[in-house]
């Protein structure tokens, strides 16, 4: 009897275990029903999104902190990764690097206020999710204009990397056939860059989307108002942008209608306070402050601009470290007889010299991984790759600097090395190098300052170096003259330091004038 009733526990026991599993499965397999299917364009668990941070409200850095981005494409971001329960990576650079990032794989998804357009989504998907207009503006006190044939024989700042100066040639071309002046298309890099073209008068009128000159409202302190909406069809949405791929279109346009239907999109616009009467938000008359003292000294001392410096002086340093090892050998070749590697040594000083920098940055970021696959990976960060395309191109300069110091040595000093028993190499490092080594180094150092400032480019593929840290900040406050002076105090200190250190070094290698040698002869 109690064998039996033993049995009878065992076999409700594994009846408990096999429904308890069964259960399991069942709620894996409903907890795997919840998540919507993953689009393509997330990898390994993460949403990676490429944006320009210096759109607001769409995309901006909202406070000191230069890793907190925020806005209503961030917002949308957040809200997408929660929704297929995935992890976000947010990439910021500038907006012209934006669509060859994600032509190149570096990003799945692109949020950075931009509009949708027919000749984008011919290379890209786009998904609308808000919408907006296409706004004139010009300083207070303009008179509205009837039509952009009004524009004609002004100046318009336009963003760099936009369709504004697209759309804005159409209408130059439609000004000429009626025998009227095209308008002047001025481009700049920055929308902050761009309302201060008008500000100080510089340009007529800027064109820019109605969102974000609401936004501006405090900042511009009622400095500019919008005298003509055009009516272009085509600048009505602003669009999230993946790559060509109607499947993932198809689950990224049920994402965005489900934000919508379940009132995320209406919570995140009413956060923003997004208005659709832009020459209403625009309408303040608060007069603009003065020079702020507090905003000056706040950025000299925050960590953002002290990171910033930090990260430019460490690329400045390494990259030029690097083009120096890379060129001495080369220097050698030059110097050396005619044959096939000294050719190639030349072509590869021409190219990299006649090539514009920032075009080789470009180059090595965004085309590289088209051929090269394995550049796509995390490991290759934008430092590496400003590293590697500034110790590349200094390299082309500095190779010259160091055969012009070699050639400059007498003969004579490598054969006396030779007569001294001493071998080849012997002579290099104790006759020769000593003696180009006071040559070359005044030029070199002279080089390096320069690069410290070339690597300003790096902003370009978001290295958050001194110059993208201070845009940022503007962009963010509209408070160009403090936070320019801030960082031009910072790029002085440090190429005078320098400067200190070439006319010590200049000094301890000099070489003995005659006044100085006659007078010890004596």
């Amino acid at each position: 009897m109690t064998s039996l009733m033993a049995r009878f526990r065992r076999l409700c026991a594994a009846r408990i275990a096999v429904a308890a599993l069964a259960c399991m499965l069942a709620g894996g397999s409903l907890a795997r029903a919840d998540t919507p299917p993953l689009p393509g364009f997330i990898h390994d668990g993460t949403l990676t999104v490429c944006t320009n941070p210096t759109l607001p409200p769409m995309t901006f850095v909202n406070g000191t902190d230069m890793k907190a981005v925020d806005g209503i494409d961030m917002d949308i971001a957040h809200a997408l990764a929660a929704y297929w329960h995935v992890t976000l990576a947010i990439t910021t650079m500038d907006f012209t690097g934006l669509f060859p990032s994600l032509a190149a794989g570096r990003c799945g998804l692109v949020a950075s206020g931009i509009i949708q357009l027919p000749q984008r989504e011919r290379n890209f998907d786009a998904v609308a999710y808000q919408d907006t207009a296409l706004v004139i503006v010009a300083r207070a006190g303009t008179r509205p204009l009837g039509g952009m044939a009004e524009l004609s024989g002004r100046k318009v700042a336009v963003q760099a990397g936009t369709s504004y100066s697209a759309r804005l040639a159409q209408e130059n071309a439609a000004l000429v056939a009626a025998g009227h002046a095209p308008m002047i298309i001025q481009q700049y890099p920055t929308e902050e860059e761009v309302v201060q073209q008008v500000l100080i008068g510089r340009a007529f009128a800027l064109a820019s989307q109605d969102v974000e000159l609401a936004y501006r409202r405090e900042q511009l302190h009622g400095r500019v108002g919008v005298i003509f909406t055009p009516p272009y069809p085509e600048y009505r949405h602003f669009a999230l942008y993946i790559r060509k791929d109607a499947h993932d279109r198809a689950l990224l346009e049920h994402a965005i209608a489900t934000l919508r239907d379940n009132g995320q999109m209406a919570t995140i616009a009413q956060k923003w306070a997004i208005t659709p009467d832009a020459t209403q938000a625009l309408g303040g008359s608060a007069p603009a402050p003065a020079f702020r003292w507090g905003t000056f000294f706040g950025a000299l001392t925050s960590a953002a601009f002290m990171r910033g410096a930090f990260i430019t002086l460490a690329v400045a340093v390494l990259s030029h470290l690097t083009a120096i090892l890379i060129s001495i050998p080369m220097a050698l070749v030059l110097n050396g007889r005619e044959s096939l590697l000294r050719t190639g040594v030349t072509a590869y000083v021409a190219l990299f010299r006649g090539a514009p920098t920032l075009l080789q940055l470009l180059f090595i970021w965004n085309a590289l991984p088209q051929f090269l696959p394995f550049f796509r990976e995390a490991w290759f960060t934008p430092f590496l790759a400003t590293w590697l395309a500034l110790s590349i191109n200094e390299s082309a300069y500095q190779v010259e600097i160091n055969r012009a110091a070699l050639a400059a040595i007498d003969p004579a000093q490598a054969l006396a090395g030779d007569a001294l028993g001493l071998s080849r190499g012997q002579v290099y490092r104790h006759v020769i190098f000593p003696q180009a080594l006071r040559i070359a180094l005044p030029p070199t150092i002279n080089a390096f300052i320069s690069l410290l400032k070339t690597t300003s480019l790096a902003s370009v593929i978001s290295v958050q170096e001194l110059l993208a840290v201070t845009q940022i900040q503007v962009a963010r406050t509209f408070e160009f003259t403090e936070y320019y002076a801030a960082a031009l105090v910072y790029y002085l200190a440090m190429v005078f330091f320098f400067l200190l250190v070439q006319k010590r070094v200049e000094r301890r290698f000099a070489w003995a004038d005659q006044y100085g040698a006659g007078t010890h002869a004596s």
